[in-house]
């Protein structure tokens, strides 16, 4: 008997027995999800997701990457063939679900409409090019394109373009 297997086997499948990780695992099946999106899309509190993502991080079946104050998970896949074929078919029994199907596509909504994620307080998504990029533009003198960058129009936007922020995330500072 391979008791490191059995022992991966028991927190691998009480990973899976909670549905606030169930939902999680759902939300992270298309790629990486920041902890701000959890809390808004789920409508729980940030500390109980953050609990519930560590034990699925302490379980292997998720990871992080800190993005400055912003910490972003996703599902690893499993190195066990029986691991691998366990959350495939948990992913799809979620994908059955009429409401975990519906909270996808509330993410969906809320992550990618700027309007609505004004309302998640500081969140990390940049709505506006990098000030860096912009300003590499080689300005030509052709009329199709700008002779000249356009003039800042407040002091404010001296500001953004030297620290690479966006006027959202300025807004909410």
């Amino acid at each position: 008997m391979d008791t490191n297997a059995l022992a991966y086997m028991e927190t691998f499948y009480m990973a899976l027995a909670d549905r606030t990780r169930l939902r999680l695992l759902n939300l992270m099946r298309d790629g990486e999800v920041c902890v701000c999106f959890f809390t808004e899309v789920l409508g729980e509190s940030q500390p109980k997701i953050s609990r519930h993502l560590a034990y699925l991080r302490n379980s292997e079946l998720v990871r992080s990457r800190r993005d400055g104050k912003w910490m972003h998970y996703s599902i690893v896949e499993p190195a066990d063939e029986g691991g691998k074929r366990v959350l495939d078919g948990v992913l799809a029994w979620l994908d059955e679900q009429t409401e975990l199907r519906a909270e996808r596509d509330k993410y969906k909504k809320v992550c990618c409409t700027p309007e609505l994620l004004v309302q998640i307080a500081r969140t990390p998504i940049d709505f506006l090019p990098a000030s860096p990029a912009y300003d590499k533009v080689e300005w030509a003198s052709d009329s199709s394109v700008l002779s000249s960058p356009p003039e800042p129009e407040r002091e404010a936007d001296h500001f953004l373009a030297d620290t690479g922020h966006n006027e959202i995330e300025e807004f909410l500072l």
